[in-house]
């Protein structure tokens, strides 16, 4: 079964475009501001109770038409022994930064075990959640999880985590991560997760080479043994910075949906991959900040173009560029949801 597969004919006949976006559920929202007052960020991940609220609550707010488990793309390194905390951002107690540190990498628990809180979401999730509604789980891509383990982030020019393709690094660390990852994917499609998103934001920090050599072979692997599993789920890979040239290189089967940022044409992409792929994307997230006339006008004017553009809509998923941005305006996140809503349609 497809995304969305369940959401209904609109009364002139006509499709409505669904919508999600990520971050939904975050810093910007008063629904998890109110949760955080009385938890930290690590506990409202790992309670399936609280992940499972907080995830609601943008949902039932603004009516997106999926919902996205709030957890966080790190947690394959604290179960890596790598020495997880949030002060108030992600702080690593150890780094890769140089290929002997591969050795200081100690299983913390069995996979299996340690991602049964995701999992648990999912279910409660599940039960929430109207049937109308696509539930979606996700995961770092592991280019991403590495410049995380190497270098504590993905800012500035990735200098030694590039280092990594070449001593051994890179591939070292993927061999340790694939399965940890893999079970993580397994458990939150074990508990309901229909789509399973793979975030990749430092990808188009890369040349289009070290991409295609070293980045690619990585997500296929990762996502053809996930879809040996779950033929059903639906696998949404999102790559940042990337351009169509990285686009087209993909070329994977085992991948469904392809997220793009707003550096991307979406006509071109609609109708250069959408014979492959569904696309979602890809409204900038800092329009959100803009007074609502103004952001209506952008919202109206996007969807004019894409009308005329002759695409094919049916293959489109709308959403941002990136996630919801840090004091994003509520009202304006509400109205956006129900703009698309009442006026995307084809």
């Amino acid at each position: 079964m497809g995304l969305f597969t369940d959401r209904t004919k609109q009364s002139n006949g006509k499709t409505g475009v669904p919508v999600w976006f990520m971050r939904q559920a975050g810093r910007y929202h008063n629904h998890y501001q109110n949760i955080k007052k009385d938890s930290d960020f690590m506990t409202m991940c790992k309670n399936p109770k609280l992940a499972c609220e907080v995830t609601m609550g943008p949902i039932e707010e603004f009516d997106f038409d999926a919902a996205i488990l709030f957890s966080d793309l790190l947690f394959p390194l604290e179960q890596m022994g790598l020495g997880l905390t949030y002060a108030p951002g992600p702080k690593l107690e150890k780094h890769l930064d140089e290929p002997s540190k591969l050795k200081e990498i100690t299983i913390k628990e069995e996979a299996k075990s340690y991602y049964a809180f995701q999992r648990e979401a999912c279910e409660n999730l599940r039960k929430a959640l109207p049937q109308s509604k696509t539930l979606l789980g996700f995961v770092g891509a592991p280019w991403t999880l590495y410049t995380y383990a190497v270098d504590g982030g993905h800012s500035g020019n990735l200098i030694n985590p590039k280092k990594g393709f070449y001593d051994g690094r890179w591939q070292g660390f993927c061999e340790l991560l694939f399965e940890n990852v893999l079970e993580e994917m397994n458990q939150q499609a074990l508990g309901g997760a229909q789509g399973m998103c793979l975030f990749d934001t430092a990808a188009g920090e890369c040349t289009f080479e070290d991409y295609r050599d070293y980045i690619l072979p990585q997500i296929k692997k990762i996502t053809r043994a996930f879809k040996k599993m779950h033929p059903d789920v639906q696998v949404i890979y999102y790559s940042k910075f990337t351009h169509m040239h990285y686009l087209k290189g993909i070329q994977e089967d085992s991948i469904d949906v392809l997220g793009i940022d707003w550096r991307v044409d979406l006509v071109e992409a609609l109708k250069e991959l959408g014979s492959d792929y569904r696309i979602q994307g890809n409204f900038d997230p800092a329009h959100l900040h803009l007074p609502w006339e103004q952001l209506e006008e952008k919202l109206s004017s996007w969807w004019q173009r894409l009308e005329r553009s002759g695409a094919n809509l049916d293959r489109w998923i709308c959403g941002l560029g990136h996630g919801v941005l840090q004091k994003t305006p509520e009202e304006n996140v509400q109205k956006t949801v129900a703009y698309i809503h009442e006026n995307f349609h084809y």
